[in-house]
């Protein structure tokens, strides 16, 4: 802990005697060490003696903000700059307390007061930029990150800030510029070459990123999130070298409660469920303060529910969700929109705009301020459709934005977070044994968790198999799913099947050019012509819908299955085949094949997948026959009949809030 340099008291000391230098300096040792709670006492010791103590408020402050007490540090800081206006320190802390919950105006003032006060210190302009990054003031923050490292070249934690700000200018390859001088300088720092492989994982070029966290983690393996940041990279990257010994090493460090991973990069790794709920549980409680929840506005005429994402334009969760929105009950229900994504102006948003009542853009507004602005507002629900994926915000959530906080669709996966108190799920994702693998309350829908747009648009064209790179009398195996999802036991189960039918062809899509490359060597090495890979280039929705019907076949992934993927797939006739996993992302798409009246396709094991697939290329009868009952289940299967879909949804949220208005807590609702 660094002292304010406020006025000391210089009384005299006797051997033993605990003076407020003696605990304050016995508070720092605690607090390096990481015994918060003694670190606490021993300031806290040291106030009774000596109130006025600016260093030892602005130390309290700090072990408060790392016991994730924000409003407490708040306070001990503003006591602390009621006897020193000018503190240096105490404004520095108190700038990235308020940065942490997102307030970027106020962090800012409190910086700048900082700023006014010598000497020069690079602590003052990082927290100042992370602040003009928030409020997307970016050249500024350039420039104050740029002035941290001139005070401290060393500092890396400004050197990373910079590079995020310089990829959001369209700059990012003057920030790997930057992070290669950085590394020339400095070769032997762990943090260096991790944050370099966070860049290019931000730009997407997984295999550099993957080299860049091999060479950090050979450095400093115990670096936060490394480890499944690693792991992550070489699933993108479809690079399998050692792959089985990072699983067991990421598993292993969260069974021991590291901060090993970020939540969303294990949901692909074949790790249990139990261990995706320890992983998720320390982020969320490491990165997210929690703030007192709304008690509630009082009961109305209509539940009001509103719905938070960055996704309100082209995207999966949209094309899922537009129809669902469209059908919610008017009359029982106020539907807000609270977009923090991009001001798309394609035809999905506008049709998203006029499902919702009111949709706000909310993106330059900080975490606390859309929070109050929901509470303003009275929500009674409020929806989290991002949980901790790309471009999510869960401070929102941690917040407060209203007295009942449900996960929903877009994150498949619990949040180990106190502040989401609702998982809305179905039996076959979640089973009634499976509950305390799950931080929430589960909420379970009938049917599938997934909704359905019936109205989804169609291709202008139909096209050919020969517009595919693919051949008229073979037999198209596929697979849709992003390359971060093969693993190298369904890569070789694939292969096998190449092998096993003459004429067959495995459709892939290409998301990524280095995995490309390396599923085409992993080909060669088992001895399968590369050129039975072919790769399907990304397409609007609407091509990609008609395309995938010229498939015999789609081979899921294991153990994290298709999700929006799968029901594309259904809907334009194209027979699925899947291998049930342990965790809810394992097993969406078999809850999917239940919902379309096909659970035969959803099998328990590796043999059994292969033997079906097997069995399924044989038997074109069959196939055929499951294409019948595909176009049959557009019309009567529960996986596609979304007005029945909103009304158990909508029976969820009434005993979501009838049970809150009861003064109840939440409840896992059957």
């Amino acid at each position: 802990m660094s002292p304010s340099g406020g006025d000391q008291l210089n009384e005299p000391t006797s051997p033993g005697a605990e003076t407020p230098n003696a605990l304050i300096e016995a508070g720092g040792k605690h607090y390096a060490a990481g015994r918060l709670a003694e670190a606490e006492a021993a300031l806290r010791a040291a106030l009774e003696m000596g109130p006025r103590r600016v260093d030892a408020l602005a130390s309290l402050g700090a072990i408060l903000r790392a016991q994730r007490r924000p409003a407490e540090a708040l306070e001990v800081f503003d006591a602390a700059l009621a006897f020193a206006p000018d503190a240096a320190i105490v404004l520095i802390n108190r700038a990235n307390l308020l940065n942490d919950l997102h307030q970027w105006a106020a962090a800012l003032e409190s910086a700048d007061r900082a700023a006014a006060s010598p000497p020069p210190n690079p602590l003052v302009h990082n927290a100042r930029g992370n602040a003009l990054v928030g409020l997307h003031r970016l050249e500024e923050a350039v420039a104050s990150f740029r002035e941290a490292l001139r005070l401290n070249p060393d500092a890396a934690a400004s050197r990373f800030n910079m590079a995020n700000a310089l990829v959001s200018l369209g700059r990012a390859e003057e920030a790997l510029a930057d992070y290669a001088a950085a590394a020339a300088t400095r070769p032997d720092s762990g943090r260096t070459h991790a944050d370099r492989g966070h860049l290019l994982a931000q730009l997407q070029r997984w295999g550099e990123a993957a080299a860049a966290y091999d060479r950090a983690y050979d450095l400093d393996p115990d670096l936060p999130y490394l480890a499944g940041q690693r792991l992550h990279a070489r699933m993108k990257a479809c690079d399998w070298r050692g792959f089985d010994a990072m699983v067991a090493d990421l598993g292993r460090r969260i069974d021991m409660g590291q901060p090993a991973a970020r939540p969303f990069t294990v949901i692909t790794a074949p790790l249990s469920a139990a261990q995706q709920l320890k992983c998720a549980s320390v982020y969320a409680t490491r990165a997210f303060p929690i703030s007192p929840r709304p008690a509630g506005a009082p009961a109305a005429s209509r539940i009001r529910v509103g719905y938070f994402s960055a996704d309100f334009h082209d995207h999966a969760t949209a094309h899922l969700m537009a129809e669902m929105l469209e059908l919610h009950d008017r009359q029982a229900f106020e539907i807000t929109a609270f977009s923090f994504g991009p001001a798309s102006q394609g035809s999905m948003r506008a049709r998203l705009q006029a499902a919702y009542e009111r949709f706000f853009d909310v993106r330059a507004m900080d975490a606390g301020a859309i929070a109050d602005m929901a509470r303003q507002l009275g929500l009674d629900i409020a929806v989290d459709l991002k949980g901790f994926t790309t471009d999510s915000r869960p401070a929102i959530f941690a917040a407060g934005a209203a007295p009942i906080q449900v996960s929903f669709l877009g994150y498949p996966m619990t949040s180990g977070a106190p502040f989401i108190d609702y998982l809305i799920a179905d039996r076959v994702l979640i089973g009634p044994g499976d509950r305390e693998l799950y931080s929430e309350k589960i909420a379970w829908l009938p049917d599938c968790y997934q909704p359905n747009d019936r109205m989804r648009v169609q291709a202008a064209r139909a096209t050919t198999r020969a517009d595919h790179g693919l051949a008229a009398d073979a037999f198209v195996f596929a697979s849709f799913n992003g390359s971060y999802k093969i693993t190298l036991e369904v890569f070789t189960i694939w292969l096998e099947l190449l092998q096993a039918v003459p004429r067959a062809v495995l459709w892939l899509m290409q998301d990524d050019p280095v995995a490309a490359a390396n599923l085409r060597e992993g080909a060669v090495r088992a001895g399968v012509d590369p050129a039975r890979l072919v790769f399907a280039p990304l397409r609007p929705p609407a091509e990609h819908l008609e395309r995938i019907g010229h498939a015999d076949l789609f081979l899921d992934s294991h153990p994290c299955c298709a999700h929006t993927t799968a029901s594309d797939a259904l809907w334009a006739g194209l027979p699925l085949l899947t291998r049930r996993g342990e965790t809810f992302a394992g097993r969406v798409a078999a809850s999917v094949l239940a919902a379309a009246g096909l659970p035969e396709l959803a099998v328990d094991s590796a043999a059994d997948y292969k033997a079906a697939a097997l069995a399924l290329a044989g038997d074109p009868r069959r196939l055929k026959a499951i294409r019948e009952r595909l176009s049959q289940a557009r019309t009567s299967s529960a996986l596609f009949d979304t007005p029945a879909y909103v009304g158990a949804l909508e029976d969820l949220y009434r005993r979501m809030h009838t049970q809150r208005l009861a003064g109840l807590p939440p409840a896992h609702l059957p």
